[in-house]
Protein backbone atom coordinates (compact mmCIF):
# COMPACT_ATOMS: atom_id res chain seq x y z
CA UNK A 1 0.00 0.00 0.00
CA UNK A 2 1.22 3.52 -0.85
CA UNK A 3 0.04 6.14 1.61
CA UNK A 4 -1.03 9.61 0.51
CA UNK A 5 1.98 11.28 2.14
CA UNK A 6 4.59 8.92 0.69
CA UNK A 7 7.11 10.01 -1.94
CA UNK A 8 9.07 7.65 -4.21
CA UNK A 9 12.38 6.38 -2.86
CA UNK A 10 15.24 8.42 -4.28
CA UNK A 11 13.20 11.56 -4.81
CA UNK A 12 13.86 14.73 -2.81
CA UNK A 13 11.78 16.66 -0.27
CA UNK A 14 13.12 19.82 1.36
CA UNK A 15 11.28 21.99 3.88
CA UNK A 16 12.12 24.43 6.64
CA UNK A 17 15.86 24.61 7.30
CA UNK A 18 16.84 22.24 4.49
CA UNK A 19 14.83 24.22 1.92
CA UNK A 20 16.44 27.41 3.19
CA UNK A 21 19.90 25.88 2.83
CA UNK A 22 19.11 24.74 -0.70
CA UNK A 23 18.16 28.26 -1.74
CA UNK A 24 21.22 29.77 -0.01
CA UNK A 25 23.61 27.32 -1.70
CA UNK A 26 22.10 27.98 -5.12
CA UNK A 27 22.05 31.77 -4.63
CA UNK A 28 25.68 31.94 -3.48
CA UNK A 29 26.81 29.73 -6.37
CA UNK A 30 24.85 31.81 -8.91
CA UNK A 31 26.24 35.08 -7.56
CA UNK A 32 29.80 33.78 -7.88
CA UNK A 33 29.26 32.40 -11.37
CA UNK A 34 27.64 35.58 -12.67
CA UNK A 35 30.49 37.63 -11.19
CA UNK A 36 32.90 35.42 -13.18
CA UNK A 37 31.05 36.14 -16.42
CA UNK A 38 28.93 32.99 -16.71
CA UNK A 39 25.46 33.18 -18.24
CA UNK A 40 22.56 30.99 -17.17
CA UNK A 41 20.93 28.34 -19.31
CA UNK A 42 17.95 26.11 -18.46
CA UNK A 43 17.88 23.06 -20.69
CA UNK A 44 14.71 21.04 -21.46
CA UNK A 45 13.88 18.20 -19.11
CA UNK A 46 13.08 16.10 -22.21
CA UNK A 47 15.86 15.11 -24.62
CA UNK A 48 16.23 13.17 -27.85
CA UNK A 49 19.96 12.56 -27.37
CA UNK A 50 20.64 11.51 -23.77
CA UNK A 51 21.17 7.90 -24.86
CA UNK A 52 24.30 8.99 -26.75
CA UNK A 53 25.92 9.94 -23.42
CA UNK A 54 25.31 6.61 -21.68
CA UNK A 55 26.88 3.27 -22.53
CA UNK A 56 24.34 1.63 -20.20
CA UNK A 57 20.81 2.82 -21.00
CA UNK A 58 19.25 1.41 -17.83
CA UNK A 59 19.45 4.72 -15.91
CA UNK A 60 17.40 6.55 -18.55
CA UNK A 61 13.68 7.15 -18.03
CA UNK A 62 12.18 6.83 -21.50
CA UNK A 63 8.98 8.30 -22.93
CA UNK A 64 7.58 9.17 -26.37
CA UNK A 65 6.71 12.54 -27.88
CA UNK A 66 3.57 13.45 -29.85
CA UNK A 67 5.03 11.91 -33.03
CA UNK A 68 6.01 8.77 -31.09
CA UNK A 69 9.74 9.54 -31.23
CA UNK A 70 11.66 8.25 -28.22
CA UNK A 71 12.64 10.87 -25.66
CA UNK A 72 14.24 10.58 -22.22
CA UNK A 73 14.12 12.68 -19.09
CA UNK A 74 17.26 14.71 -18.39
CA UNK A 75 19.74 12.35 -16.71
CA UNK A 76 22.79 14.52 -17.43
CA UNK A 77 23.15 18.22 -18.23
CA UNK A 78 26.69 18.51 -19.58
CA UNK A 79 26.29 17.07 -23.06
CA UNK A 80 22.95 18.81 -23.68
CA UNK A 81 24.42 22.18 -22.67
CA UNK A 82 27.40 21.81 -25.04
CA UNK A 83 25.23 20.65 -27.93
CA UNK A 84 22.54 23.28 -27.46
CA UNK A 85 25.04 26.12 -27.13
CA UNK A 86 27.20 25.08 -30.10
CA UNK A 87 24.57 23.65 -32.45
CA UNK A 88 21.23 25.32 -31.67
CA UNK A 89 22.31 28.74 -30.39
CA UNK A 90 25.53 28.66 -32.40
CA UNK A 91 27.09 31.87 -33.58
CA UNK A 92 24.19 33.98 -32.32
CA UNK A 93 25.67 33.54 -28.83
CA UNK A 94 29.11 34.96 -28.07
CA UNK A 95 29.33 33.55 -24.55
CA UNK A 96 31.37 30.40 -23.98
CA UNK A 97 30.66 30.23 -20.23
CA UNK A 98 27.34 28.81 -19.09
CA UNK A 99 25.83 27.63 -15.81
CA UNK A 100 22.63 25.87 -14.84
CA UNK A 101 20.68 25.16 -11.65
CA UNK A 102 18.51 22.12 -12.28
CA UNK A 103 17.93 18.51 -11.28
CA UNK A 104 18.66 15.33 -13.16
CA UNK A 105 16.60 12.16 -12.85
CA UNK A 106 17.52 8.53 -13.48
CA UNK A 107 15.65 5.24 -13.31
CA UNK A 108 13.73 4.34 -11.34
CA UNK A 109 13.13 7.51 -9.25
CA UNK A 110 16.52 8.97 -8.35
CA UNK A 111 16.52 12.77 -8.33
CA UNK A 112 19.71 14.85 -8.00
CA UNK A 113 19.86 18.63 -7.72
CA UNK A 114 22.99 20.36 -8.93
CA UNK A 115 24.60 23.64 -9.89
CA UNK A 116 26.74 23.02 -12.93
CA UNK A 117 28.90 25.03 -15.31
CA UNK A 118 30.49 24.39 -18.68
CA UNK A 119 33.12 26.44 -20.51
CA UNK A 120 33.44 25.82 -24.23
CA UNK A 121 37.18 25.66 -24.90
CA UNK A 122 37.81 25.97 -21.15
CA UNK A 123 40.76 24.66 -19.16
CA UNK A 124 41.04 22.36 -16.18
CA UNK A 125 42.49 25.14 -14.04
CA UNK A 126 39.58 27.43 -14.86
CA UNK A 127 37.04 24.74 -13.99
CA UNK A 128 38.61 23.69 -10.72
CA UNK A 129 39.36 27.21 -9.46
CA UNK A 130 35.76 28.25 -10.13
CA UNK A 131 34.56 25.28 -8.09
CA UNK A 132 36.98 26.10 -5.27
CA UNK A 133 35.79 29.72 -5.18
CA UNK A 134 32.17 28.57 -4.78
CA UNK A 135 33.06 25.98 -2.14
CA UNK A 136 34.96 28.60 -0.13
CA UNK A 137 32.01 31.00 -0.40
CA UNK A 138 29.83 28.21 0.99
CA UNK A 139 32.26 27.87 3.92
CA UNK A 140 33.08 24.24 3.12
CA UNK A 141 36.57 22.71 3.23
CA UNK A 142 36.33 19.26 1.63
CA UNK A 143 39.23 17.19 0.35
CA UNK A 144 40.18 17.93 -3.25
CA UNK A 145 41.24 14.85 -5.20
CA UNK A 146 43.18 15.28 -8.46
CA UNK A 147 43.29 12.46 -10.97
CA UNK A 148 43.98 11.76 -14.63
CA UNK A 149 41.79 9.08 -16.21
CA UNK A 150 44.36 8.67 -18.99
CA UNK A 151 46.80 6.99 -16.56
CA UNK A 152 44.58 3.95 -15.81
CA UNK A 153 43.87 3.60 -19.53
CA UNK A 154 47.60 3.62 -20.32
CA UNK A 155 48.22 1.02 -17.62
CA UNK A 156 45.56 -1.17 -19.19
CA UNK A 157 46.40 -0.63 -22.87
CA UNK A 158 50.20 -0.71 -22.64
CA UNK A 159 51.22 -2.34 -19.36
CA UNK A 160 48.63 -5.11 -18.95
CA UNK A 161 47.02 -3.84 -15.73
CA UNK A 162 43.34 -4.72 -15.57
CA UNK A 163 40.92 -1.79 -15.37
CA UNK A 164 38.79 -3.91 -13.06
CA UNK A 165 41.79 -4.23 -10.73
CA UNK A 166 42.19 -0.46 -10.77
CA UNK A 167 38.46 0.10 -10.25
CA UNK A 168 38.52 -2.07 -7.11
CA UNK A 169 41.90 -0.61 -6.02
CA UNK A 170 43.26 -3.99 -5.04
CA UNK A 171 46.58 -2.67 -3.72
CA UNK A 172 47.99 -6.10 -2.93
CA UNK A 173 47.45 -7.33 -6.48
CA UNK A 174 48.81 -4.09 -7.95
CA UNK A 175 51.98 -4.41 -5.90
CA UNK A 176 52.48 -7.90 -7.31
CA UNK A 177 52.96 -6.31 -10.72
CA UNK A 178 56.34 -6.82 -12.39
CA UNK A 179 56.46 -3.11 -13.20
CA UNK A 180 59.40 -1.70 -11.18
CA UNK A 181 57.73 1.70 -10.69
CA UNK A 182 54.27 0.43 -9.71
CA UNK A 183 54.87 0.61 -5.95
CA UNK A 184 55.89 4.25 -6.23
CA UNK A 185 52.79 4.99 -8.32
CA UNK A 186 50.55 3.22 -5.79
CA UNK A 187 52.01 5.22 -2.90
CA UNK A 188 51.87 8.59 -4.65
CA UNK A 189 49.32 10.74 -2.80
CA UNK A 190 50.63 14.29 -2.46
CA UNK A 191 51.51 17.11 -4.85
CA UNK A 192 55.02 17.23 -3.38
CA UNK A 193 55.62 13.63 -4.49
CA UNK A 194 55.19 14.76 -8.10
CA UNK A 195 58.41 16.78 -7.95
CA UNK A 196 60.50 13.91 -9.40
CA UNK A 197 58.89 11.93 -12.23
CA UNK A 198 62.06 10.32 -13.57
CA UNK A 199 61.31 6.84 -12.10
CA UNK A 200 58.28 6.51 -14.40
CA UNK A 201 58.19 5.68 -18.12
CA UNK A 202 57.81 8.66 -20.42
CA UNK A 203 54.09 8.25 -21.16
CA UNK A 204 53.11 7.82 -17.50
CA UNK A 205 55.40 10.69 -16.47
CA UNK A 206 53.77 12.96 -19.05
CA UNK A 207 50.29 12.31 -17.66
CA UNK A 208 51.51 12.74 -14.07
CA UNK A 209 53.06 15.99 -15.23
CA UNK A 210 49.62 17.23 -16.25
CA UNK A 211 48.41 16.69 -12.68
CA UNK A 212 51.51 18.52 -11.42
CA UNK A 213 50.91 21.47 -13.76
CA UNK A 214 47.24 21.62 -12.75
CA UNK A 215 48.11 21.58 -9.04
CA UNK A 216 50.40 24.57 -9.54
CA UNK A 217 47.39 26.59 -10.74
CA UNK A 218 45.18 25.69 -7.76
CA UNK A 219 44.69 27.93 -4.74
CA UNK A 220 43.66 25.32 -2.18
CA UNK A 221 45.37 23.53 0.70
CA UNK A 222 43.49 20.27 1.26
CA UNK A 223 44.68 18.37 -1.85
CA UNK A 224 45.40 14.70 -2.48
CA UNK A 225 46.64 13.09 -5.69
CA UNK A 226 45.12 9.82 -6.92
CA UNK A 227 46.95 8.77 -10.11
CA UNK A 228 45.35 5.29 -10.12
CA UNK A 229 41.79 6.53 -9.63
CA UNK A 230 39.55 4.93 -12.23
CA UNK A 231 35.82 5.01 -12.79
CA UNK A 232 33.92 4.47 -16.00
CA UNK A 233 32.94 7.99 -16.95
CA UNK A 234 30.73 9.14 -19.79
CA UNK A 235 32.96 11.87 -21.22
CA UNK A 236 35.88 12.64 -18.90
CA UNK A 237 39.02 11.00 -20.28
CA UNK A 238 41.85 13.16 -18.94
CA UNK A 239 42.21 15.45 -15.92
CA UNK A 240 39.40 15.17 -13.38
CA UNK A 241 38.75 16.27 -9.82
CA UNK A 242 36.43 15.40 -6.97
CA UNK A 243 35.67 17.26 -3.76
CA UNK A 244 34.39 15.13 -0.90
CA UNK A 245 33.97 14.90 2.84
CA UNK A 246 33.92 11.37 4.30
CA UNK A 247 31.80 9.45 1.77
CA UNK A 248 29.90 12.53 0.63
CA UNK A 249 30.69 13.67 -2.96
CA UNK A 250 30.17 17.44 -3.01
CA UNK A 251 31.54 18.38 -6.43
CA UNK A 252 33.13 16.84 -9.48
CA UNK A 253 34.51 18.07 -12.79
CA UNK A 254 37.22 17.99 -15.41
CA UNK A 255 38.06 18.45 -19.07
CA UNK A 256 36.26 16.53 -21.79
CA UNK A 257 35.37 16.38 -25.49
CA UNK A 258 31.79 16.29 -26.81
CA UNK A 259 31.25 15.89 -30.57
CA UNK A 260 34.83 17.04 -31.17
CA UNK A 261 34.37 20.14 -28.99
CA UNK A 262 36.82 20.58 -26.11
CA UNK A 263 35.31 21.93 -22.91
CA UNK A 264 35.72 21.98 -19.15
CA UNK A 265 33.09 21.94 -16.46
CA UNK A 266 31.92 20.86 -13.04
CA UNK A 267 28.86 20.01 -11.01
CA UNK A 268 28.21 21.04 -7.42
CA UNK A 269 25.86 18.45 -5.92
CA UNK A 270 23.33 20.48 -3.98
CA UNK A 271 21.76 17.59 -2.09
CA UNK A 272 25.12 16.52 -0.69
CA UNK A 273 26.03 20.11 0.21
CA UNK A 274 22.77 20.43 2.16
CA UNK A 275 23.51 17.21 4.05
CA UNK A 276 27.09 18.41 4.72
CA UNK A 277 25.86 21.66 6.27
CA UNK A 278 23.08 20.02 8.27
CA UNK A 279 25.58 17.50 9.64
CA UNK A 280 28.03 20.28 10.60
CA UNK A 281 25.24 22.14 12.41
CA UNK A 282 24.38 19.18 14.66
Amino acid sequence: MIFEHEIPSGSRLYFGRSAQLKRQIENIAVERLEALGFEEIVTPIFSYHQHESFSDLKPLIRLNDAQNYAVTLRADSTVDVVRIVTKRLGRSMLSKRWFYVQPTVVFPTKERHQVGAEVIGGTFGESINTTIEIVKALEMTPILQLANIRIPHLLSEKYGVSLELLRSMNIERLLESALPWMERLVRLHSVEELSDLTPFPEDIAMELGKIKEAAAQIRYDNIIVSPLYYAKMRYYDSLTFKMFESNRLLAMGGVYVVDGIEAAGFALYTDECIAYKLNRAE
